[in-house]
This record gives structure tokens, sequence and C-alpha cells, in this order.
């Protein structure tokens, strides 16, 4: 990243890039066990995606219910693509993680017999989903695990954008540098070193116009480890919730989220005419899966012509909306609609991303010491479409192994920093880029995509900086930088996928295609060029395949290689052979 040079630096035997579910449970973990960590964040400890999560953590915690349920449910709303073994570690681990989680702090809602009250939500034939303060479940869990890494001094850094990955000279993570946005305990860009680097940066939603994401989720994570030589995959399959409160067609940036949740108890989805729609489309109606009712929702909007549907729970009465969504409810009425007395105006927006940097089930990347997990990860077990409430857990239970891995391994004394004298530093795309940026998004690659889109947003996207000019370095630019090059990359994946699938809706490839794509596809940077320019392969199956362990005296190993083989040919460097390779 164009930037100046770190000035300042402190040590650590982890740092950790975040501060939800995901990386303050990594924090605390190793905490615990002696290790130095120090938390880097780009806000407040507390400001992260995590607090915004309305909806819950799905886990088989009720009477009857059982992780091969729980597994069953994923793998459809997956649609073919889930990772088995990474999902039967999920839900397999998933309850005792929740339980290790009520156990720090986190107090969830009860039933009059004082056990978990569980909803259903989209996709879910159980009631397995626990819920906090009705829908403020992620505010619940963030304030447990402030409180709790707070308890434990554990150093933090806040108002703080992770540039780039600092490495040895053998390739090995050995630390990050950042800017520290004149807030935090030190100002300017410095580094933090350290032998273990967790990235838990959460999504990438201010990529598009519209999103539940908070204004902090720029795909900093993602562009950070691509710079670094690691690998991202299923960036095509972002999640649009179905239903968003819709504040007109001009609305920017984070939209109000109507939780799940109000479906799961029993609202509506219907037209102006008051039809429910999405009955007849599929056996749960409102129920189904987020991406079938995105769908849903979208092509009855084509069919009336309308800007948006309509989620009506007036049948709740004033008392129920009172109890169960006061959050909702203030929400809406502070935008001039009562759900109490009239429909709830809601639209698809942009929400979460079910690619990412690409692991094992350890956490760990294709670069060694650089660990993933949350949002920014892909482990695969959201395959095309991540099933309901999976998010949270699969944040508690992946950063849990990585703290297992990581505190299997003695601490290591972190290598000097070798000096990057062949990094290609590219010009930052100016302030209002942004806006450019998220409009190319939304019109070429949102819920409805085609080649003819994607192509249009591909050249839009292809110029350093959209306009021809350039910024100077600062927050806003290298956000902006981190955007460009996500949007990149997600308009490659999805252009080479050519069905579908999921929450990939190729309106030019209406149906899935399984004996060509039911596979991954693997993107990273092209080492010859720029340094922009993704490389696209596709797996030879739906499973990533292992992630064979770092070797000790390697650079870099490349996900399901053998490091041999990777050294002798290098991936991507067009000499492989590789029909399945190319370069979008």
């Amino acid at each position: 990243m164009l930037g100046p040079e770190p000035t300042w630096a402190t040590a650590a035997d982890v740092v950790v890039v975040g501060s939800g579910i995901a990386g303050l449970t990594v924090a605390l973990r190793c905490a615990e066990a002696g290790r130095r960590t120090v938390v880097v964040t780009k806000a407040l400890l507390d400001d992260g995606s995590t607090r915004w999560a309305q909806g819950g953590i799905a886990a088989a915690l009720g009477p009857g219910d059982t992780p091969e349920q729980h597994r069953d449910d994923s793998l459809t709303a997956g649609a073919g693509l889930c990772d088995e073994t990474a999902v039967s570690t999920l839900v397999t681990e998933g309850p005792d993680a929740v339980r290790r989680l009520i156990a720090t702090g986190a107090r969830f809602d009860t039933a009059d017999d004082g056990t978990i009250a569980l909803t259903r939500e989209g996709g879910h034939h159980r009631r397995r989903i626990a819920h906090a303060g009705g829908h403020a479940t992620g505010a619940e869990i963030s304030r447990a695990l402030v409180a709790a890494v707070r308890a434990a001094g554990i150093e933090v850094v806040e108002h703080a954008l992770a540039l780039d990955l600092l490495t040895d000279a053998a390739g090995r993570a050995a630390g990050v540098s950042l800017h520290v946005m004149g807030e935090g305990r030190h100002d300017g860009v410095g580094a933090v070193h350290a032998p273990v680097v967790v990235l838990a940066t959460g999504g990438m939603g201010q990529v598009f116009s519209a999103t539940t994401n908070p204004a902090v989720s720029t795909g900093d994570g993602v562009a950070l480890a691509l710079r670094a030589g690691a690998e991202v995959s299923d960036l095509e399959f972002v999640q649009f919730h179905p239903t968003v409160l819709w504040l007109g067609p001009e609305a920017q940036g984070q939209q109000p989220l109507i939780s799940e949740a109000v479906r799961g108890e029993g609202a509506h989805l219907v037209d102006a005419g008051g039809d429910r729609f999405m009955v007849g489309r599929h056996e749960l109606a409102e129920l189904a899966p987020r991406d079938i009712v995105a769908k849903g929702i979208m092509r009855r909007m084509r069919e009336t012509g309308a800007p948006h549907m309509y989620l009506d729970g007036r049948h709740f009465g004033a008392e129920m909306w009172a109890r169960r969504f006061p959050t909702i409810l203030a929400s809406c009425r502070s935008h001039g609609i009562d759900p109490v007395t009239e429909p709830i105006p809601v639209a698809p927006a942009a929400h979460y991303a079910s690619g990412g940097v690409r692991t094992d089930l350890h956490g760990r990347t294709g670069v060694p010491g650089l660990y993933a997990c949350g949002e920014v990860a892909c482990t695969g077990v959201h395959g095309a479409n991540r099933l309901a409430s999976n998010s949270l857990l699969e944040g508690l239970v992946f950063a849990e192994r990585i703290a297992a891995d990581c505190l299997a391994e003695p601490v290591r004394t972190p290598a000097p920093v070798a000096p990057a004298a062949t990094a290609v530093r590219l010009p930052l795309p100016p302030p209002e880029a942004r806006g450019e940026i998220q409009r190319v998004m939304s019109e070429g690659a949102g819920v409805l995509r085609s080649d003819a889109s994607l192509a249009a947003a591909a050249t839009a996207l292809a110029a350093p900086a959209p306009g021809g000019k350039t910024g100077e370095p600062g927050v806003e630019a290298w956000e902006n930088a981190n955007l460009l090059l996500v949007a990149r990359v997600l308009v490659a994946a999805a252009a080479r996928r050519t069905e579908t699938r999921g929450c990939h809706w190729r309106e030019d490839h209406p149906e899935s295609d399984d004996d060509a794509w039911r596979r991954h596809l693997l993107v990273t940077l092209a080492p010859d060029t720029d340094g922009t320019v993704p490389l696209v392969r596709a797996t030879d199956g739906p499973t990533f395949g292992p992630l064979t362990p770092w070797p000790a005296d390697a650079a870099r190993h490349v996900p399901g290689e053998d490091p041999t083989a990777a050294d002798a040919a290098p991936r991507h460097a067009g000499s492989t052979g590789d029909p399945e390779e190319s370069t979008s």
C-alpha cells in the first residue's frame, strides 16, 4: 500500500486484526495461555460487525435437535458447495463453544424454565437460534467479549487501519503495518511485530451502495491477504439480506436490517396487493434460505415494477412488537413507518460475504503465520449461501481452533522484517472514487448479474483510479484501494461462474450446472504484473482438498499443493498447463 514507512513499532506473540466475535475470542484464548497478544481494531473495540448482528447464533442446543440436523440444514443452504468436513466441525463443536461463550459472560434470552429460548430462522427446520435482548444478540456478545478482553488486560490499539502484512526473509508473517487515526495509543503509520497474525476484519459490504454492514467493512482483510500472496475463494457468493428497510432509490451506505427473526415469528412477505408471493415458491415460504427469499423478492419486483416489497407483521400486535423487537420497532418509527399498523417496505441489500481468505480447518492461510477467521475467511462452511445465524457460530468455533493451533506451537521469536524492495506501489484512488466503485458494483455485480453487466463492471474498474484521478496516502484512499481490489476480484470470479447457484444469480445462466460448476474458484494476484490482476482457478470438485501443513523451511505454501512442486513450477506463472486456470 502506498504510504509512509512505519515510524514506531510494538512487539507481541500474536496480533489480532479485528474486534468482533472471532478476533476477540482468539485474543482471549491466546492471552489466557500467557501469549503476549495485541488487538488492532479499526474503530472502537466494540464497533465491529458483530454488534450489529440482530438474528442470533445457531447451535443444536434444544431438545430433539442434533448436530446432524444442523449439518443437513447448512448443507442444503450452501447449494452443493459446502465443505462437509468443515460443516461437521462447526455443528459438532458449536454447542460447547456457545456454552463457553456463556461462561465468558454472554447472557442469552431464556424461557420460563431457565433454558435458552430458541427460535427459528430461514433454512432451519428446528428452533436452534439463541438470541439476546430479543434481536440484539451481536451487541450482547460484543459487550461480554469486550468486558473480558479489558479484564484480561489485553493491549488494544483502536482507530487503527491495518495496511499490509509484514514478512521476514523466508516469507513468513512477521506482523502488520498500520495507521492509527490520531485517537489511539500511537499516531501515524506504525507496526506490530509478531510471528502470528490473525485476520478477523469482517466483511466488505461497503463495496456496494446499499448494505447492512457498518462503515468499517471495506474489505481490508481480504485485500491485505491478497497483496501478501494468500488465496481467496467464493468471493462471488455475496449474500443479499432479503429484508432491509427500503429508504428510497437514492439511499446509500448502511441500511437498517429487518431481522430474519421477524419472519421466524410469523411475519409475511407480501406485494402491494397483499399477495404472499413466497407461498408456493418454496416449502418454507418466507423462511426459505436467504438466497431463495432474495430472488423471490427480486422476481416479484420485476413482475410488478415495484421498487420494493413489504413485510407484514401487523398481526403481532403492539405488545409483541415492543417486547420482542423493540429496536426494529424504534428504527422503523424513526423513518416514519409503524410496523404495528402498516407493513414495512423492504428490499434486498448486501449483507454477508460467504467467501474470503481461503483457510484450512485450523484457520491457516497459504502464508505461514497468517490466519483468518470470521467473515474475512472462507473455511468452506457456507458454500454458495450462508445458513442464517451460522456466521457468529463460525467466528466462535474457528477462532477457538486458531487459538488451539497457535498454542500447540512454542512461542516463536519473530525474525526481522525483510524489506519489500520488489513491491509495486500503485496510485491510490481519490476520495470520490468510493461512490463510483459502489455504483459500478451495485449495477453490474449486485443481486442480478449477467455477462454484459459484469463485463461493464470490469471495464469500469480496470483503471487504477476510476476517473483518472489519484489520491494522497490516507485512510480514505487506503480504504478505497481495498474496495477497488476486492471489487475486481469479485467481478472476475462472478464472470467466470457461468451458472446460478446460491446467492450468485446469473440472468444469462439461470440454472445450476453441477457438471461444470460444482467446484470452487480460487483467486490470487498475478505475480508478474502490477499486482492487481486477479488469477482465477477452479478446483476439481466441491471440496477444497486438504491444506498441507506449513513447511518449516518454505517461504510460502499454496493450499492443496505439494510444496516441492510449488517451488519447481510456481502456481499461476502461466506454465502449469492447467486447463481450468485463467486470467480474468
